[in-house]
């Protein structure tokens, strides 16, 4: 009924840059937006960029400028373009949704920024 699939994570220098892909299965679209959260080393999970279905953006601070959520022209795929990426970036993202009461989370990509 609903499955969220992350792709694009891996290991990339300071300063490179990497493309998260989060492909949305559900049955309808009523649901108002597709967000990516983080998960950095010992911290709790934080939203990261969210996109409504109206096509409105939303960024945390900390990547504002440097990362871009957008619709890519996969079938149901909402992307994260991260640039100028820093190794405090190292985390696990995670694509979620909010849709008929309850929260759906993919199953996560590992992103590390290190020389």
């Amino acid at each position: 009924q609903v499955q969220l699939v992350e792709s694009g994570g891996g290991l990339v220098q300071p300063g490179g840059s990497l493309r998260l892909s989060c492909e949305v299965s559900v049955a309808g679209t009523n649901y108002n937006a597709v967000d990516w959260y983080r998960q950095r080393p010992g911290n709790q999970r934080e939203l990261v960029a969210t996109i409504t279905k109206r096509g409105n953006k939303v960024y945390s601070s900390s990547v504002k400028g440097r990362f871009t959520i957008f619709r890519d022209s996969v079938k149901g795929a909402t992307s994260l373009q991260m640039d100028s990426l820093k190794p405090e970036d190292t985390a696990v993202y995670y694509c979620h949704l909010w849709w008929e009461g309850s929260d759906h989370w993919g199953q996560g990509t590992q992103v590390t920024v290190s020389s």
